[in-house]
C-alpha cells in the first residue's frame, strides 16, 4: 500500500484544507495497522453524515470504511438510498449508479480497472440498501454474481425504504408495521444469504455493528476473496430509528435482541476455494 495518490504537493501544503492533511497524515492510507478496534484514534474516512440520529446505516458505513484492506485502491459504487447521502462525506472514490443499477456498473468498472491496472489490486465494492440490492436491483445483482465477477457486495439492510417514507421492501420481516405499511408486510423477508451461495459467491456473511471485530474480519474476508476468486455477498443489518420509531440509543440494543432472538442471527458461508485462500492469508485463523 501506498500513500502517494494522496501526497500533497509541497507547493500546496499551507493552501490545502486541514482536514485533507489531517487525512493524509493519520488517516489510513498506506497502514494495515488501523481497524475498527482503533475507531477515534485515527482519521476515519467518514466523520460527520446528514443522516438520522442513531441510524444503524451510518454506524455500519462507519465500520466498513474502517475495516476497507487498501482504502487507497478502493472504489465504491453506491445507488439510490440513505447511503447515498453520505457517500459525499467519504474520503475514498465512489461512483453513485442509478437504482438498482450498481452491480452492472460495479462489473464494467471492474473489468476496465484489470485492463488498466493489470498487476495492482483495485477492490470495487458495491454499498447499497435494501431496496436497491434485493428488489429494484435485484436482477443486475444476481446476474454479476452468475458470471463471477470479482467484486463484493454490501446490503446495507434497515428493512425498508427508509429515505422515501417508510415503505416496505422485500428485506422486511412479515407483519412488520411501517409508515407505508399501515396493516403489516404479509410475506416473509428475503433470504438473500442463500440466493448468494447459490447464485455462486463463495464468501457470505451476515453480520450487524454490535459486533465491530465480526463485522470487520467479514468485509476483510469478502475484499479479500473477490480479488482472487469471484464474488462475495455480505449483509450487515442496521435498522432505521426514524420509520421504525427506535430512540437513536435503543438501535443496538435492539440488534442485540434480533441476534439473540435468532430472526437475524450472524452466519457465514466459505466454499471450500475460499477456505483454502483464507488459510494461505490468515494462517488458519478462525
Amino acid at each position: 500500500m501506498s500513500k502517494s495518490p494522496m501526497k500533497i504537493s509541497p507547493c500546496f501544503e499551507d493552501i490545502m484544507p486541514k482536514e485533507y492533511t489531517e487525512l493524509v497524515e493519520q488517516g489510513p492510507f498506506g497502514r494495515d495497522d488501523v481497524g475498527v478496534s482503533n475507531l477515534g484514534n485515527f482519521k476515519e474516512l467518514i466523520e460527520e453524515h446528514p443522516l438520522c440520529a442513531g441510524c444503524g446505516l451510518a454506524l455500519s458505513m462507519r465500520m466498513i470504511l474502517a475495516s476497507l484492506p487498501d482504502p487507497e485502491n478502493t472504489i465504491i459504487v453506491g445507488s439510490t438510498g440513505c447511503s447515498a447521502l453520505a457517500f459525499s462525506q467519504v474520503a475514498v472514490h465512489n461512483i453513485h449508479s442509478v437504482f438498482g443499477n450498481q452491480n452492472a456498473v460495479a462489473s464494467g468498472l471492474k473489468r476496465a480497472l484489470k485492463l488498466r491496472f493489470p498487476n495492482k489490486p483495485k477492490d470495487v465494492v458495491v454499498i447499497a440498501g435494501d431496496g436497491a440490492t434485493a428488489d429494484i436491483g435485484l436482477d443486475m445483482v444476481m446476474h454479476s454474481w452468475f458470471r463471477g465477477e470479482n467484486i463484493t457486495t454490501i446490503m446495507l439492510d434497515n428493512e425498508a425504504y427508509a429515505n422515501t417514507g417508510g415503505q416496505e421492501s422485500g428485506m422486511t420481516t412479515e407483519g412488520s408495521v411501517l409508515n407505508m405499511a399501515p396493516k403489516g408486510k404479509n410475506f416473509k423477508k428475503i433470504e438473500l444469504t442463500d440466493i448468494a451461495e447459490k447464485s455462486g459467491c463463495g464468501y457470505v456473511g451476515k453480520c450487524n455493528p454490535a459486533k465491530p471485530k465480526v463485522l470487520e474480519k467479514m468485509v476483510r474476508r469478502a475484499i479479500l476473496t473477490a480479488r482472487e476468486v469471484g464474488p462475495t455477498y455480505v449483509q450487515v443489518y442496521g435498522p432505521c430509528p426514524t420509520n421504525y420509531k427506535l430512540k437513536p440509543d435503543e438501535v443496538i440494543d435492539t440488534i442485540k435482541a434480533r441476534e439473540k432472538d435468532g430472526t437475524y442471527a450472524t452466519k457465514e458461508y466459505i466454499s471450500e476455494e475460499v477456505q483454502e485462500l483464507l488459510n494461505r492469508l490468515e494462517g488458519g485463523q478462525k
